[in-house]
């Protein structure tokens, strides 16, 4: 229903547009990409190329999230993020770093070279980004591994509310990677991935509880309801990121 009344409205403001040749605003345009997105619409495709030509930051986005989908557009795609980025877009440097950590046809796997645009997006409170770039300092992927800033930018993602960084902040507090040990932290870590629902989470608490630590005393029940959560959830296919 939702996306039945943004595309109404992305309709809409097609025509709204035309006529009040007005300078449209972030909502307008992430409404037109959907559009354009979710129905092949030329004419909504037209708009983002025009609005992207005038250097309109989330146009030059929206329109690098439609080629995404097309491999021979892909380096257009990487392009139209760097200048959305540069221009000041908070979503787009995530996808930057996304398409170069990862790499696809078109475009060679670099993580390298994705680590200052993950960097620029979490500075800006962007959780995905925060994770992301953790997880290349935790692994050294691309980058020297670095316990150090692998724990400040996980904190700075769990801080957002990330789940998967939280479970990963218990492990390191756990073992003292690149910040003192602290067990007490890493159980209030571990409980706080559980609570967002995070099945990893739900499984080690499960197992924690089921024998009982210095924490909290042995609980079958409390396990047993933890493993049947964590179960389905990921029958759900929870979302790790």
């Amino acid at each position: 229903m939702r996306v039945l009344i943004a595309l109404t409205l992305g309709s809409a403001l097609l025509t709204g547009c035309q006529i009040q040749h007005e300078k449209p605003t972030s909502a307008q345009i992430e409404v037109i990409g959907m559009k354009a997105k979710q129905e092949a619409d030329a004419h909504a495709e037209r708009k983002l190329m025009a609005w992207a030509e005038q250097d309109m930051p989330v146009a030059q986005r929206e329109l690098a999230i439609l080629y995404q989908a097309r491999p021979e557009q892909r380096a257009d795609a990487l392009k139209l993020f760097e200048q959305a980025a540069r221009g000041g877009d908070t979503e787009a440097p995530f996808q930057l770093g996304e398409m170069l950590r990862v790499g696809v046809l078109g475009v060679p796997a670099a993580p390298a070279a994705s680590a200052p645009w993950y960097e620029q997006a979490a500075k800006h409170k962007h959780a995905k980004a925060a994770l992301a770039l953790g997880l290349l300092y935790k692994n050294g992927n691309g980058v020297k591994r670095d316990d150090a800033i692998a724990a400040h930018w996980l904190a700075a993602a769990a801080e957002l509310g990330n789940a998967h960084a939280m479970f990963l902040l218990s492990n390191i507090y756990n073992q003292g990677l690149g910040v003192p040990q602290d067990l007490a932290k890493a159980r209030a870590m571990l409980e706080e991935a559980a609570e967002h629902e995070y099945p990893p989470a739900l499984q080690e608490l499960a197992m924690t509880v089921e024998l009982g630590d210095a924490h909290s005393p042995k609980d079958a029940l409390r396990a047993s309801h933890l493993m049947k959560e964590a179960s389905e959830h990921r029958r759900n296919n929870w979302n790790r990121f």
